[in-house]
């Protein structure tokens, strides 16, 4: 959260409700009679605990008066308060700091393991999701903690005594900061807003009914047919939008121009997905099959699961009425709900950028867009066609060429993998083996173990860390019938990356205030580290100089192809703040236009075709609230990560050692990790180098 300056806070009090329904005489005369109170108790408080205390007393009775409301009590009340719960020495406030902290944990650790158990069933592959389970997974335990922390007065005790600050101090004087400064600025985030527990439990709500919806957009592979009416796909390859179709994708480069066709066929899977016109029947239906370029549909002609069609069933390519903008526009709503009480963010794109990843949106817009309009771009782009034998399509945005073991038979991973891994339990038991296959001490690799449990996912997979120093993080993955495939793997190892820094930003942090790390780029960085090491888990060679140089440049075409998706997320969030009315069909419109506009400034420059629409494919763009740029700002951190990392030669420290800096601003934290702040620059550098290298 972005806390607020304590001017911006005296001027959110005297523009308060109260004061602004009086006439502008009794508005004055209030001012100045609550000024005038505020010196005598400012008086009384220094005249108690001493002069040196007054900087604290003052800045702590603006602060706690800015949010005082009628109902909390009159000025006798709010006086009262101020002389109970007024930390006068170091000793006192240092006792406060240990038992709020102590508090705090506990409370949010368990809000979050209850909240947890009540998705159990809609986040794990445990059987038929029951009508009750939506209803559990829409709800938030600790949605009232804000309402009911400025009801007991909770909230103002911390803002009484602790200071409020905003992005811009901490950019500017952050790294003077103690240890102990920088755990209170994040106790005061906790109540730099006052949201009702109504529009918390909104939110709570939007997401859970995103996240079912996503969680459920299956294609059946096998059931797409083309004009005379083959398959392409293996039976019974059922894939989740748009992450195991993004990969089903990368996999066919594998088999050069044999996998053009499925490529091209997943490419308008995704296109029918993005404007809104799949057929609402062929949607995780494996009784229908489906050509994607003709659209059109009828009832399968073989039988891919154990579901069989109602007598009489007819399927029809009446379209998906628009349900995926619907499930965006009813987030947006509920997250909007929220501006009234966010006066210094009042906006939910304000809030993700300066309070969630503490980067100004303009700097993150400018780093972006450097990637983006490189002249690198083309000649990468040139590296490929001579590899592919033919010119760029849209989905080579989506090439992994260069990636290590790109050239590598998935068919022969998958048997291993699902040899080895045939339930989630399997890979839990070898976890302690893959952790020092990536460089952790034998000691450090069953510790770290035991502190993970694997579950599996009804979804692609995630990582759900502890919020109590006392419970374990959870890594979901997705486990087929058949065992677990290299796709499942691959994800399995990124979400293995999430769940080590969430271990180690929890328990090894040294204020449990300070737990996690900058802003969910990082985390995403760190997991992009153990990812990129998935094949050598998996016993393949070590890289040589130019494999290392290619892996540039697949970070360098990776980070380029989700920049311009981190682009038009943020551009969609804006044209709904525009359009707060809209409906879904009329943003499901604005998408499109918005897509197209992205891709033809940078992308079919190097691509060539103009007015695609697939970088709205995106499912994070429908149930992750703005979450889609911190993915290019992750590879750009996980760039200079990994270099660092190269650089020691020891993974498993060096990860410990920046793991453990806890939420400090992303530039500062950079600056401890690896000597220079969050940018594109290390990357844009070495890829240049790396194309010599190729060349």
């Amino acid at each position: 959260m972005r806390p607020i300056g304590t001017a911006a806070l005296l001027t959110a009090a005297l523009a308060s409700p109260m004061a602004g329904a009086l006439t502008p005489p009794a508005a004055q005369a209030a001012r100045t009679a609550q000024e005038m109170a505020t010196a005598a108790l400012t008086r009384e408080l220094v005249a108690q605990h001493g002069e040196a205390q007054r900087g604290r007393i003052e800045r702590g009775l603006k602060q706690a008066r800015a949010f005082w409301r009628a109902e909390d009590g009159d000025s006798k009340a709010f006086a009262a308060f101020v002389k109970a719960q007024f930390a006068g020495d170091q000793k006192a406030l240092d006792a406060l700091f240990g038992r709020l902290e102590f508090t705090l944990e506990s409370y949010f650790g368990h809000a979050h393991e209850i909240g947890r158990d009540y998705r159990w069933h809609t986040d794990l592959d445990l059987g038929p999701v029951l009508p009750v389970d939506e209803i559990l997974s829409g709800y938030d335990p600790g949605a009232h903690f804000i309402d009911d922390a400025f009801a007991n007065k909770l909230a103002f005790v911390v803002l009484l005594n602790f200071p409020l600050s905003n992005l811009e101090d901490r950019l500017k004087a952050g790294d003077t900061w103690t240890r102990r400064q920088w755990a209170e600025a994040r106790l005061t985030d906790l109540f730099s807003r006052r949201v009702p527990a109504e529009v918390n439990q909104a939110a709570a709500e939007a997401s859970g009914q995103a996240e079912r919806y996503i969680a459920s957009y299956n294609i059946w592979m096998h059931h797409l047919v083309d004009a005379k009416g083959q398959r392409l796909f293996e039976p019974k390859k059922r894939l989740l939008s748009h992450w195991n179709l993004r990969d089903e994708l990368k996999s066919r480069y594998a088999q050069g121009s044999a996998g053009l066709a499925h490529q091209r066929s997943i490419q308008k899977v995704m296109e029918r997905i993005v404007t809104q016109t799949i057929p609402a029947d062929v949607i995780d239906n494996p009784l229908v099959d489906w050509n994607p370029f003709t659209n059109e549909v009828k009832a399968a002609t073989v039988s891919d699961s154990d579901r069989r069609a109602p007598a009489g069933f007819k399927p029809t390519a009446a379209p998906e009425p628009d349900t995926r903008y619907k499930v965006l526009l009813d987030c947006f709503l509920a997250m909007k709900k929220a501006d009234p009480y966010s006066p210094t963010a009042p906006t939910h794109i304000a809030r993700s950028y300066e309070e969630g990843r503490q980067l100004p949106e303009a700097r993150v817009k400018q780093m972006l867009e450097a990637v983006c309009s490189s002249p690198l771009l083309k000649q990468v782009a040139q590296v490929m066609e001579r590899r592919l034998g033919r010119k760029l399509e849209p989905f080579d945005i989506w090439y992994n060429g260069f990636r290590p073991g790109a050239s590598l038979d998935e068919a022969k991973l998958d048997a291993l993998l699902k040899a080895k891994y045939p339930t989630a339990a399997a890979y839990k038991a070898d976890m302690p083996n893959l952790l020092k296959g990536l460089g952790f001490s034998p000691e450090r690799s069953a510790w770290l173990a035991s502190r993970i449990e694997v579950d599996p996912a009804r979804g692609s997979g995630h990582a759900m860390g502890a919020q109590r120093r006392a419970d374990n993080a959870h890594l979901r993955t997705r486990v087929g019938a058949d065992g677990m495939d290299y796709k499942g793997f691959n994800i399995a190892v990124h979400e293995m990356g999430h769940n080590v820094e969430q271990t180690f930003s929890l328990v090894n942090v040294d204020h449990w205030l300070l737990n996690g790390v900058p802003n969910t780029a990082f985390t995403e960085a760190l997991a992009f580290v153990f990812q990129a090491q998935d094949l050598k888990l998996l016993g393949q060679p070590a890289p040589d100089a130019k494999a290392l140089a290619e892996k540039t440049l697949n970070d360098f075409w990776g980070t380029y192809e989700i920049a311009g998706v981190g682009l038009v997320d943020t551009a969609v969030w804006h044209w709904m703040y525009d359009h707060p009315a809209a409906t879904p069909s009329q943003l499901k419109e604005a998408v499109l236009s918005i897509s197209k506009d992205v891709w033809n400034r940078y992308y079919a420059p190097v691509l060539g075709q103009k007015d695609c629409v697939l970088l709205g494919i995106y499912s994070h763009m429908i149930s992750s609230f703005l979450y889609l740029p911190d993915y290019p700002i992750g590879h750009m951190i996980a760039f200079q990560i990994e270099h660092e990392i190269e650089k020691t030669g020891r993974l498993g420290e060096t990860f410990e050692r920046m793991a453990t800096q806890g939420r400090l601003t992303p530039d500062l934290w950079m600056q401890k990790a690896t000597g220079r702040p969050v940018g594109p620059e290390a990357l844009l550098e070495a890829t240049e180098k790396a194309l010599r290298q190729i060349h």
